[in-house]
């Protein structure tokens, strides 16, 4: 039984983010309970919906079939206001009015187009906290360049360290950028909060995705910054690590994942599987002879089912998992005994997992109260009750075409 969070009860957001990083920081956070508004227009909506729209697809609401869009924009609401219009851009001001924090991650130059800015939302709301989330930060001569999680996480050097020492780059993930800074804003915005509720002051928080992939290639700068050169690349190797590879079992794409960084953990693999494993010798010796290894324990596990050798090496100590598939995860048993997939209703596309948030506070998830926002879904709820405007304004507003609930091809 999941529970209801209240965590963040209270914390309005205004979220004008697109795309995966953006929305995940303010899904983490709608998550902990703060009331988190989407702000998108029936014309520039959350490219994440589509990456370009025709007519017939926005007539097949296909604006509203995303599983991307859907999964980092649950427990939201959601309202369009076309900002290149005077009026749109004023309602949003009002809104910022009414909140503790707008978040976006355009690149630099979207902003000053709309006369926005961080002086501006302050002007509205002396306390705010602006989260700007572009690729390389607001300062310096890429402030204004664009990118998606693939191009950061070129940009942060890790495909240099990456891989076998004869591959090119290698990327660990098709967006790993968009991830990683998803995660840092939501830690950003959380740090901010609490300085705002200690002290009464927003502030503007400058998060370059690039820089927050730094981290991950720490080593790398380390190792050049001490010695002048990089370090060599060794795939799956790391460190102290006898074994630690990915070695393939019984079936048509089955793996199983292991690390052997240890005496102990070399000694009980050696006893576990034997001849001719324990022919390597002591830990120190065999180290000599991790490629043999490595070709012994293929052959090993080549016949073997990738879970029973994950329960028979976790058994004994041994760092050890089996690769899943999709239909593994959402079948997983240690999953279902913690309570972790939760199923929401979606209009156009029924009844959807969804993955409980991997914090908690006790022993049960928290609740995913509400599946993803249709476009401009909750637009009279936010208008009236929040901005106080009347259904004759609201009609007036949509026969211009500053808010709305179906995309929209931009007149020529």
């Amino acid at each position: 039984q999941a529970l209801s969070n209240q965590v963040l009860a209270g914390v309005r957001i205004v979220d004008l983010s697109m795309g995966w990083a953006g929305p995940l920081s303010t899904r983490n956070l709608a998550d902990l309970g703060a009331t988190v508004i989407k702000v998108e227009s029936c014309t520039n909506f959350d490219w994440w919906r589509s990456w370009e729209a025709t007519q017939e697809w926005i007539e097949s609401n296909g604006a509203e079939k995303s599983t991307a869009f859907n999964t980092v924009n649950r427990n939201k609401r959601d309202i369009t206001l076309d900002l290149e219009h005077p009026e749109g851009r004023s309602l949003l001001l009002e809104l910022v009015k009414t909140a503790n924090i707008v978040v976006e991650n355009y690149s630099g130059s979207v902003l000053p187009k709309l006369d926005l800015s961080f002086e501006i939302f302050r002007q509205a709301k002396p306390d705010i906290i602006l989260l700007s989330m572009p690729a390389f930060g607001s300062t310096g001569p890429w402030a204004n360049f664009r990118a998606y999680g693939s191009t950061v996480e070129q940009s942060s050097g890790l495909p240099h360290l990456n891989g076998s020492e004869n591959d090119p780059p290698t990327m660990q993930h098709v967006a790993l950028g968009d991830a990683v800074g998803g995660l840092t804003g939501a830690a950003a915005i959380l740090v901010a909060l609490r300085h705002q509720s200690r002290t009464g002051e927003g502030q503007f928080v400058d998060l370059s995705q690039v820089e927050g992939l730094f981290p991950m290639a720490s080593h790398g700068i380390l190792e050049y910054a001490a010695t002048g050169n990089s370090p060599k690349r060794a795939g799956s190797r790391f460190g102290n690590s006898l074994v630690r590879g990915v070695y393939a079992c019984k079936g048509e794409d089955q793996w199983v994942a292991i690390e052997c960084s240890s005496a102990d953990h070399w000694s009980a693999l050696a006893d576990e599987i034997g001849q001719p494993l324990s022919e390597f010798g002591e830990y120190q010796i065999a180290k000599h002879r991790i490629d043999e290894i490595d070709s012994v324990l293929s052959d090993s596990f080549r016949d073997k089912d990738a879970k029973e050798v994950m329960r028979q090496l976790q058994g004994i100590g041994i760092p050890a998992a089996a690769t899943l598939s999709t239909v593994d995860i959402l079948n997983d048993p240690h999953l279902a005994k913690r309570g972790f997939w939760q199923f929401q209703e979606r209009a156009f596309v029924g009844l959807q997992p969804h993955p409980s948030p991997p914090y908690r506070v006790g022993k049960e998830p928290f609740s995913i109260m509400s599946a993803a926002p249709t476009l401009g879904e909750h637009n009279e709820e936010i208008l009236k009750t929040v901005l106080g405007i009347e259904d004759e304004e609201i009609t007036r507003l949509e026969s211009m075409g500053v808010i709305g609930n179906r995309p929209r091809m931009p007149s020529k």
